[in-house]
């Protein structure tokens, strides 16, 4: 415990070490950045987990100046909140801005209006929920494209198959390789391009020239010489224009048939309720007023002699069987058989007129409770998605799919949900049952759904609910099933071995927010192309910088820049930049790759950043320091 972590300097606190916590303080360590945690209630096992990696924990609560101060609070770089209360996290970021007015703050806020109060007292606010929820919404849709803007440019990134033998240059020019997922990937030579990327590339597959890689591998930011087979899975960036001249569709939505307007909705919803009584009683009506329109054309005589036309024949039908009698037409003076159809007339025309309105009355209140409580009938809904889960996550991939035009199904085993009312004003259906049950999931037409995403915050409730959709929907079924999932490993394990669809850490894909924030880094996206999570960051070269002077060929071979501003220029983006075009200081640089390796790119332009993110250590410091 000797003097713990109060001496060092350029650290960064994490405060919270749950979810996205512990993520954080991953990517931090494998960043090379020193990382403190400060958490007093922390979940033993990720303790273990964290002091495993020789980080310190400060056992404590983070709303305390002594325990932020045991921290290394004064000599800190950044502090990130991310507990698990939003009260507390509000306190402990309040807590060290006060005592650091020119410290980073950077916090996890699930209130918007409380975030933007932060965010006037300049404190970096994060929603983990709108974070991740876009991935989670391309993983359902299975669209495969990315839409990212940079600068004001948009830019697309697509996957698409590869139809021949051949290089990437061939193929698809310009565009810029993000990853090629193989049928059987191969990987062209460094000494077959002459770079030093080629190089590293081959070295990165682990291959010679022709050679392949296994089914479903991933060879990221290859060169534009590396080799593709038919039936590779490609992912490129590229703007809309580069993406036309390719060939390749940047639409970032698939086709959806147009939803009907809120009145036509209503209209078939009631259709959709009508039972077989209202259906009968009507058309009875209307055969009794057909009949009355005809017999009084033909028998109805006018004091004159005249006949009724169509039009008076149909008044005086409807005033009839409504009991109006305006007196404008009457029986008084008509044959006795006439006068026997008309009493026959307002009989029958009272009895099913009053069935009708009952039936009518009966329909509409049932489909109003039906609603009420999240069970309207489902039976003719296809092509929409079922979201499993309701909470900060589940609403805005929900709110997503429904902006762009999708139907959308809820299922929620919390009546008292907070977000159920919220989503019923859309006209979104929330049915409060277990997702779990082959019961639940017949009734919202799981097997007619586009795809279902389970998005509760328990793993293993995700988990089985995800098993018990794949038994109802059997092997053979082509409806994506997407799991958030917490740990990353267990993500990848569940797809390998389950085959289940889709597993989406929330955690993994916010996590470099934080981090980014926290270093002063600008982080611009985050999404996953096929198991490999990308980031994409936009870095300012710094003068005196790693960066500074260096060749964009001699980043790391998993990294690519795919576009760049010039500080000497008229802010026109460059793009896609030369291999050999150097950087210079004031140039505004977007990267892309894999976030452990861009993180990396990214400290290392910050000049003396090693040396200020390199704490003094006591010789034998303490992984755990304990505070009562």
């Amino acid at each position: 415990m000797d003097g713990g972590c109060a001496g060092w300097r350029g650290h960064i606190i994490v405060c919270g070490l749950d979810d996205v916590g512990l993520r954080t303080v991953e990517q931090l360590h494998l960043a090379g950045v020193a990382v403190v945690v400060v958490e007093d209630d922390a979940d033993p096992r990720l303790v273990r987990v964290v002091r495993g990696w020789g980080v310190p924990v400060v056992v404590g609560s983070p709303r305390l100046i002594e325990t932020l101060g045991e921290a290394g609070l004064p000599g800190a770089a950044a502090v990130i909140c991310v507990l698990a209360d939003d009260l507390h996290t509000i306190e402990a970021a309040l807590l060290a801005r006060e005592n650091r007015p020119d410290l980073r703050v950077v916090v996890q806020l699930r209130n918007s209006a409380v975030g933007r109060a932060l965010s006037a007292l300049s404190v970096s606010v994060l929603d983990v929920a709108g974070l991740s929820a876009p991935s989670l919404v391309e993983a359902c849709l299975r669209t495969g494209t990315h839409e990212l803007d940079l600068d004001g440019t948009r830019f697309v990134a697509v996957q698409t198959t590869a139809d021949g033998h051949g290089p990437l240059r061939s193929r698809y020019g310009a565009l810029a390789p993000l990853a090629v997922t193989g049928a059987a990937t191969r990987a062209a030579t460094g000494a077959a391009t002459g770079t030093a990327t080629g190089a590293a590339t081959g070295a990165a597959t682990g291959a010679g020239a022709g050679a392949a890689t296994g089914p479903g591998d991933i060879v990221v930011c290859p060169g534009r010489d590396h080799v593709v087979s038919p039936g590779d899975v490609v992912t490129l960036l590229g703007t809309p224009a580069e993406l036309a001249a390719a060939g390749l569709s940047s639409d970032t939505t698939p086709a959806v048939e147009r939803r009907p307007s809120r009145k036509l909705h209503l209209v078939q919803t009631v259709l959709a309720a009508v039972d077989r009584r209202l259906a009968y009683t009507l058309l009875a009506l209307f055969l009794l007023l057909s009949s009355a329109v005809v017999v009084l054309r033909i028998g109805y005589r006018e004091p004159d002699g005249t006949r009724m036309t169509i039009l008076d024949a149909a008044y005086f039908a409807v005033e009839t069987i409504a009991t109006v009698g305006f007196g404008d037409f009457y029986f008084r003076e008509q044959p006795s058989w006439l006068r026997g159809f008309a009493i026959g007339l307002m009989i029958l025309g009272v009895l099913l007129a009053t069935s009708f309105y009952a039936l009518l009355t009966n329909t509409l209140v049932t489909i109003r409770l039906q609603e009420a409580l999240g069970r309207r009938r489902l039976t003719q809904l296809t092509g929409h998605v079922v979201v499993a889960g309701l909470g900060s996550v589940g609403v805005r991939v929900v709110e997503r799919l429904a902006d762009a035009g999708f139907d959308v199904v809820v299922i929620e085993h919390d009546e008292h949900n907070r977000y159920a009312d919220q989503l019923r004003d859309r006209g979104i259906p929330v049915i409060f049952a277990d997702a779990t049950l082959p019961r639940t999931l017949d009734r919202v037409q799981v097997a007619e759904a586009r795809a279902v995403a389970v998005l509760t915050s328990d793993d293993l409730v995700n988990l089985e609910t995800g098993l018990a959709i794949r038994d109802q929907l059997g092997d053979d079924a082509d409806v994506p099933v997407v799991l958030r999932l917490f740990d990353r490993s267990l993500a990848a394990t569940v797809e390998r071995n389950f085959g289940l669809g889709l597993a989406r850490s929330t955690a993994a894909l916010a996590a470099p927010w934080f981090v980014g924030a926290a270093l002063g880094l600008d982080v611009i996206a985050t999404f996953y192309v096929s198991s490999q999570l990308m980031l994409v960051g936009r870095l300012t070269v710094a003068r005196g910088g790693g960066l500074d002077g260096l060749a964009m060929q001699d980043l790391s071979a998993r990294t690519r820049v795919v576009a760049i501003s010039r500080a000497a220029g008229d802010g026109t983006l460059e793009h896609p930049p030369r291999r050999d075009t150097r950087f210079r200081a004031g140039d505004r640089a977007f990267l892309i790759g894999p976030y452990e390796e861009l993180l990396q790119v990214l400290r290392r332009d910050s000049p003396g950043e090693s040396a200020d993110l390199a704490p003094r250590r006591p010789a034998q410091h303490p992984h755990s320091v304990e505070r009562q």
